[in-house]
């Protein structure tokens, strides 16, 4: 029913203009005849405790030195092109992330799922990625885009939920700061 073609693009060092950019909306679905007029795109949404995460080093300490970064989910688009049988969606997610005090040397690996749910909300099809980022004391913030195509049944109506994928302890850690 789905197949996912994840497609990478990261642009580190230039943070803020990437986020810039990030504010331009994506062209919405769209079709030429009137047959295609009858499916509306697949509309994200981001996971309200999954937009945000913070990832400590290993270890026991928790206090604002023992952050290893910071990440949020920006924004999640998708555009469409329209088949006979099915629907080729184009998923933008767009994920920043900050350095902190105990950042590792190397790539930064943050998680983050998608999940295409069905109209009567059941989840139909579920994936979990990685994005690998450069987050260094010199090079402290970076952005990526990932591009990821699905294929879906044109006869179902499906909305995309997306978020960055915490560790029961960070989902935690989350939650208590925003008390």
């Amino acid at each position: 029913m789905t197949a996912w073609n994840p497609i990478s693009r990261a642009f580190p060092g230039r943070a803020a203009a990437v986020l810039a950019a990030l504010a331009l909306p994506l062209a919405a679905c769209g079709g030429s005849s009137e047959r295609d007029t009858d499916y509306a795109c697949p509309r994200p949404f981001v996971v309200g405790d999954a937009e945000r995460l913070t990832h400590f080093k290993p270890g026991a300490g928790r206090d604002p030195r023992d952050i290893a970064y910071e990440a949020t989910l920006v924004s999640a688009n998708t555009g469409c092109k329209l088949t006979k049988a099915s629907v080729e969606v184009t998923l933008i997610v767009r994920i920043a992330a900050s350095a902190g005090p105990s950042v590792e040397p190397g790539r930064t690996g943050v998680p983050f799922f998608v999940r295409v749910i069905d109209s009567s909300g059941a989840i139909v099809q579920g994936q979990e990625f990685v994005s690998e980022m450069r987050l260094t004391p010199s090079n402290p913030q970076s952005a990526i885009r990932e591009e990821l195509t699905l294929t879906l049944s044109r006869s179902g109506a499906y909305t995309i939920a997306v978020g960055l994928k915490p560790t029961p302890e960070e989902l935690n850690y989350n939650r208590r700061g925003r008390q």
